[in-house]
């Protein structure tokens, strides 16, 4: 039996390897080739991919566009999650349908759900200019417009990504005691004080992680770009991921994309620190 119990220790790490394995090959084993990539070029250790970045117009553009994009998008998205949330956060019949409609999107396709967007918004066919017409509304550009483009895969990425954070946020609404709330109705409390007093507060840690998950998603979008505008018009919608993908494949320059793909890696990483600097900020807090 003793020999048995001693072969038994090494079972959990027989069992997790292959999952430790897949995260080597398709996780960090790319992050490596990437890194190197980035800095070794002919052979010899060379910064020129990160120096030539740094003069490079097309780059900065396409960080502009990927930081004015996200600002925009996260919190959009977040506080529309958060609301959708707190309306099928209830135990009246049917509402599980709800929840089902809003989270229809999320189980469609990212690629299938920008054609039928692009097949939508047509600027000549679409059914959305036709409603507009309807309404009196001159027909828009939508995605071959320069000022709206980016606004339309706002659009998108929001009406696919909503109903999934929703579920993260749904999840910390069922771990808050009702009683809490009773409690808050009784001393007179309405409907928006215990949203901002009761509500936001404890689910502070939910939406931190929602919205660094989130802002590490949108970083890399890359769907919408790729499938209906190819970074235009005019290189309005040519995020940093469309544009490393534009390098790498298009252009055939890899350690340039390398270099690009490792300053989205450093930005995702520097939004994950910040994440663990707060916790540690909110647990420090708690101990006091």
């Amino acid at each position: 039996m003793l020999h048995l119990s001693k072969k038994m220790r090494f079972l959990p790490y027989v069992l997790i390897l292959p999952a430790f394995l897949l995260i080597f090959i398709f996780k960090l084993y790319p992050i490596i080739t990437t890194l190197l990539e980035s800095v070794v070029i002919d052979s010899e250790f060379s910064l020129e991919a990160y120096i030539d970045l740094s003069e490079d117009s097309s780059f900065w553009n396409s960080l502009w566009i990927t930081i004015k994009i996200n600002l925009v998008m996260i919190p959009l998205q977040v506080l529309i999650a958060f609301l959708v949330a707190l309306l099928v956060n209830s135990t009246i019949k049917g509402v599980g349908i709800f929840r089902t409609i809003f989270y229809l999107p999320v189980t469609i396709s990212l690629t299938i759900a920008c054609l039928v967007w692009n097949i939508m918004l047509n600027p000549n066919s679409g059914v959305v200019n036709s409603i507009l017409n309807l309404a009196g509304i001159p027909s828009q550009d939508f995605f071959i417009s320069k000022s709206q483009a980016l606004w339309c895969i706002v659009l998108v990425a929001t009406w696919k990504g909503v109903g999934y954070w929703m579920m993260f946020i749904l999840a910390g609404l069922k771990n808050i005691d009702v009683a809490i709330y009773e409690s808050a109705k009784i001393d007179g409390a309405g409907w928006w004080k215990m949203v901002t007093r009761i509500t936001v507060p404890l689910l502070k840690k939910v939406l931190l992680f929602v919205f660094v998950a989130n802002t590490t998603a949108n970083i890399l979008l890359f769907v919408p770009m790729q499938v209906i505008t190819g970074g235009g018009p005019q290189e309005s919608t040519n995020v940093l991921m469309f544009e490393a993908y534009q390098s790498a494949f298009k252009y055939g320059d890899r350690p340039r994309s390398s270099a690009i793909v490792v300053i989205l890696l450093v930005l995702i990483v520097l939004i994950c620190l910040f994440q663990a600097l707060l916790l540690n900020e909110k647990e420090e807090g708690k101990k006091k």
